[in-house]
């Protein structure tokens, strides 16, 4: 069987309740970008680390950038932050990310009242290995839903997202996290 041909750029991935990886256990994750001769990086949404930029870096010279919730975007460079910025684009029901924004460029849309996180790592896949794990049905791919940017409940987003995508989501939606433990 060969690897879906779709590009995932734009697009959610919400951890199947089988994939064990404690790393992504019931993570929902924006795909930043994706290609079949590259791979894939994203940033998983609801992990935050409870902190802002400025308990981060101890640095007061952020500004109001400092008060930016950082969290942790996934298991690779985990000794780096990046900023990024989305924006819900209600016409279109398109979500608009744009990664790796300098300080400066973090700070000005922050200023302007967008949606401005942190991510200490990110997650990445080489060439063709995201592919391989959705013909193993780790990841359950979706279009970005407004709760993402407007009042996201970080311990409900899955699940969340899940029940709005019918019956059989809403399923898995309702399964026990640890059904080992029944």
């Amino acid at each position: 069987m060969n690897p879906p041909q779709r590009n995932l750029e734009g697009n959610l991935l919400l951890a199947a309740p089988q994939l064990r990886d404690p790393n992504f256990n019931r993570s929902v994750l924006y795909v930043a970008a994706h290609s079949r001769t590259e791979g894939a990086f994203g940033f998983i949404l609801n992990r935050p680390l409870e902190k802002s930029v400025s308990d981060l870096l101890g640095d007061k010279s952020f500004g109001h950038l400092g008060q930016v919730p950082v969290y942790l975007g996934g298991p690779v460079s985990t000794d780096k932050l990046s900023f990024v910025v989305f924006d819900w684009s209600e016409k279109r029901h398109y979500l608009d990310c744009r990664t790796h924004l300098s300080k400066e460029e973090a700070l000005h849309e922050v200023n302007l009242g967008n949606d401005v996180r942190g991510f200490i790592g990110y997650s990445g896949w080489s060439t063709g290995q995201l592919e391989k794990e959705l013909l193993t049905h780790s990841w359950i791919v979706s279009p970005p839903e407004k709760i993402i940017v407007h009042s996201p409940d970080h311990e409900t987003l899955w699940k969340d997202l899940l029940m709005v995508m019918g019956p059989r989501y809403q399923i898995l939606a309702q399964a026990p996290e640890h059904p080992e433990y029944n």
